[in-house]
């Protein structure tokens, strides 16, 4: 505890990480009285069908991501994920396009093309989602809920939902500018984060109501969310340290290479990116019986349409690991690190540089992928288990899934960030080590 105390002392001490505390939390503040401003012309009290809609199913976890904004229908309702979306695209192109792949090794003035189109793609993607949104509105409350009808209220919040989605998008880019980094992974940490408040007084609340055991549930119900925390953090730092050893050269009167260094291989080098990836073609058939009569669903469509039920789960679990190795596969690439090996004058002991050293890091890859593949499935289908035995919607999606990934990673990325500031002026970091690792420089970061 003193020593926390001392920490936060020498944090306040640094004029600059103060500053930069200050403005996310200023932004971020701003991010969430926004969540509350309801689009004009529909009054709020009668938003009651609507946030029953999103208390689970995809809706729920929209809902989660844009911290209640999706059931407030704020001006923010459809928050960063069309940006996230955008995202993941353009970096998928960035891998089969020529024109994406010149970008990327373009340096700077490429990053920012690709950035400006990343934007484009987002505006694209919020002028179909904005009207889907208002369609669903329109079909959950009633006429009295709006002041403005028809086609004048399509086209005014059309324009505000974009506006505010990239709006969202901007302080983001600015959390990491001016603030501690991570901008766009903070917004969504947050909103996530908004939830739990929520979602853990309603499960004290339900437990309360049992007649004998509800307290001790309860309790039980916490000491499992940590250990599932703690594994959690467990994969994200997780690494394989291969050895490679630069060989001497002397340049004039100069000695290079001599040193052995140590390459860190992630367990999870994918990251968040499988899940998403494995939960987007999962919610297709969510989003067919959601549009069907749910009398008429069946077969196929109603168990995929379940996502407690076996075949949901077994699917979603299959396609994490397959997403994990192809993730994997187009973010390290064993021959690239094999050339830059050979540039720098290294090689790995016992191992022959060229065609060998490619074999051998895809293998070593291969087999730290597999465990940590398996367990991302696992913290993916958790929530299913939470909800099976008992624990309320809301509070079981902390238990695994997109949302507890995100939370750790984002955390250690905001400890790490903090950390660097600390001994770049020598000052003690938050931990002993000073070695808090995040995902920030990894493959698997979000963004």
């Amino acid at each position: 505890m003193k020593k926390f105390i001392e920490t936060l002392k020498n944090i306040y001490k640094i004029e600059d990480l103060r500053s930069r505390i200050g403005i996310t939390l200023f932004f971020l503040l701003i991010y969430r009285l926004g969540s509350y401003v309801a689009l004009p012309g529909i009054d709020p009290a009668q938003l009651e069908a609507l946030k029953s809609q999103t208390s689970d199913g995809l809706l729920g976890l929209l809902n989660m991501f844009s911290g209640g904004a999706f059931a407030n229908a704020s001006i923010f309702a459809l928050g960063i994920m069309p940006y996230i979306s955008a995202s993941i695209v353009i970096q998928l192109m960035g891998i089969a396009v020529p024109y994406f792949q010149r970008l990327q090794k373009e340096g700077e003035s490429g990053r920012r093309k690709i950035n400006q189109i990343t934007r484009y793609l987002t505006v694209l993607i919020l002028i179909f989602q904005a009207p889907a949104y208002l369609a669903n509105l329109n079909y959950q409350l009633p006429d009295s809920a709006f002041a403005i009808s028809g086609t004048m209220f399509t086209i005014t919040s059309t324009i505000i939902l974009t506006a505010g989605s990239m709006f969202v998008m901007w302080l983001g880019e600015r959390i990491t500018d001016k603030g501690i980094g991570n901008g766009i992974s903070l917004i969504i940490m947050i909103g996530i984060i908004a939830n739990l408040p929520f979602a853990v007084f309603a499960e004290f609340a339900s437990r309360i109501e049992e007649q004998g055991g509800g307290m001790v549930m309860f309790l039980v119900e916490f000491v499992v969310l940590f250990v599932v925390f703690m594994l959690t953090i467990l994969l994200v730092q997780g690494t394989r340290r291969i050895p490679v050893q630069y060989a001497k050269r002397i340049v004039g009167n100069k000695q290079y290479g001599g040193v052995r260094q140590y390459i860190p291989l992630k367990v999870n080098a994918a990251g968040v990116m499988p899940i998403i990836f494995a939960q987007a073609i999962m919610f297709v058939p969510i989003t067919i019986a959601g549009f069907a009569n749910s009398d008429s669903v069946s077969g196929f469509a109603a168990a995929f349409a379940d996502h407690t039920g076996f075949w949901y789960n077994f699917t979603q679990f299959v396609l994490v690991i397959l997403f994990t190795y192809f993730y994997t596969a187009i973010t390290i690439n064993p021959v690239q690190m094999a050339e830059d090996m050979k540039k720098n004058g290294g090689f790995i002991p016992g191992v022959k540089p060229g065609k060998k050293t490619v074999e051998f890091l895809d293998t070593i890859m291969s087999r730290i992928t597999l465990p940590g593949s398996i367990f991302l499935g696992l913290v993916t289908i958790l929530p299913a288990f939470a909800m099976i035995a008992g624990i309320n919607t809301q509070f079981a999606y902390f238990y695994g899934g997109t949302s507890l990934l995100i939370l750790v990673g984002v955390v250690l990325d905001t400890l790490q960030q903090i950390e660097s500031h600390l001994l770049m002026r020598h000052y003690d970091g938050l931990m002993k080590s000073g070695r808090i690792k995040g995902r920030t420089g990894g493959a698997g970061s979000m963004m």
